[in-house]
């Protein structure tokens, strides 16, 4: 039987700036497992690659504490590897007047939580992001920048594969926890002093054996983007956002220029059946009818999810996703625009009693085990400062 100190399941951003900070707290012995062939597969690999600067989130939450401080320190790390970083900021817009207070309300959340910010007339946005589309006014965010997150990911992997002191052992799947820590993988037994869930969508799965997570399920959204044509690439410079529904998770169809130059558009946020539901059918198994039935219950009873499950299906047709992006913007053509492969799938955690979205991270643990049941975004830019945060808190 394999033995290690700390056994970490899951090979995403979590589970590597983790095993990171126990190796600068003194930790040798790490281990950390994935159920693929390689890292950063799911969520850490598929996302957008944007910083977020702290402006959505509800000031003392863990969301807002970790944001800006993990959003500073991805940047050094991605300066001193000489990764990929593009620092143009971004800025939000109202599509209408009644978005307004919304966004004054962003501007107050993201003071509170320490981030640059101003609001902007139309003149000023003109200047910053000449082809963005406001009424009246818009959010200007400094600190918001744009990485390349397989890059952060492949840089992060040869740090611990280089320490000496992490171990990878992928494709290797999480089957059960026995008693005494041991874990059991279909590659055999794991003993380990303690365990740390980073299994991002399947955390919630992961932590039942250990009596974790009850009373909460994960249901996935998928996030589909398109991309705007070389050629028309320049029309954006940095990042256009529309004022979010607050209330929601979710922020809504955007334009991004990525750290490698192309600009994309996207993610949707619709209703999956699979967590790794990428395709109209593909990732759809078994778990489907029971994510159906959980996304039925919420539909009832949960009005802000009913917006959300109303409004996001019909982005699979071009013309809806097509018409939201176009309210961003002064020049759009529907031919400006591009397929492209890229879709990710973002877990959300369902609080199932309640029937509420759960809007922040959420740890539970004891001596033994320490699972991290909602790692949703900001999560990639917080990583470094909430992987702090959990060994301060719940190892070290």
């Amino acid at each position: 039987m394999k033995t290690t100190e700390i056994l970490i399941c899951g090979a995403g951003i979590v589970g590597l700036t983790v095993a990171r900070e126990l190796i600068s707290k003194g930790y040798k012995n790490i281990l950390i497992i994935d159920k693929e062939d390689e890292i950063a597969k799911h969520a850490s690999g598929r996302n957008s690659g944007v910083l977020h600067a702290g402006i959505y989130y509800a000031p003392g939450s863990l969301r807002a504490v970790s944001c800006l401080s993990g959003n500073f320190r991805m940047k050094e790390y991605c300066r001193e590897k000489k990764l990929p970083l593009l620092e143009t900021g971004k800025v939000i817009v109202a599509r209408d007047e009644s978005e307004l207070p919304t966004l004054h309300e962003l501007y107050k959340r993201a003071t509170a939580n320490g981030a640059k910010v101003e609001i902007v007339d139309e003149q000023n946005l003109n200047e910053i992001e000449p082809n963005a589309k406001t009424t009246h006014e818009a959010l200007f965010s400094h600190y918001t920048a744009v990485v390349d997150p397989r890059a952060v990911m492949k840089s992060l992997y040869n740090d611990l594969d280089a320490s000496g002191k992490v171990t990878f052992m992928l494709n290797t799947a999480f089957i059960t926890s026995k008693k005494n820590n041991v874990i059991v993988t279909d590659k055999g037994e794991i003993s380990c002093g303690l365990f740390i869930n980073a299994a991002g969508s399947y955390s919630d799965k992961v932590a039942l054996p250990f009596g974790f997570g009850e009373g909460y399920q994960l249901i996935p959204f998928k996030g589909i983007y398109k991309k705007m044509k070389k050629e028309k690439a320049h029309t954006i410079k940095g990042s256009i956002y529309p004022v979010p529904n607050i209330k929601n998770p979710f922020l809504g169809i955007h334009f991004t220029r990525g750290a490698t130059g192309d600009v994309y558009l996207g993610p949707t946020a619709i209703p999956a059946f699979g967590r790794e539901n990428y395709g109209i059918i593909q990732g759809m198994d078994k778990e489907a009818f029971d994510i159906l039935l959980r996304d039925t219950i919420l539909f009832m009873r949960n009005p802000k999810f009913r917006s959300v499950a109303f409004e996001e299906p019909r982005k699979y047709f071009f013309s809806a996703f097509f018409n939201d992006a176009k309210k961003l913007v002064k020049e759009l053509n529907p031919d400006d625009i591009e397929s492209t492969p890229k879709v990710g799938i973002r877990p959300q955690l369902v609080d199932i009693k309640r029937n509420e979205l759960v809007m922040d991270f959420l740890v539970e643990s004891d001596k033994k085990s320490v699972h991290v049941l909602n790692a949703i975004s900001p999560a990639f830019t917080s990583s470094m400062y909430f992987a702090e945060m959990i060994v301060e808190k719940y190892i070290h």
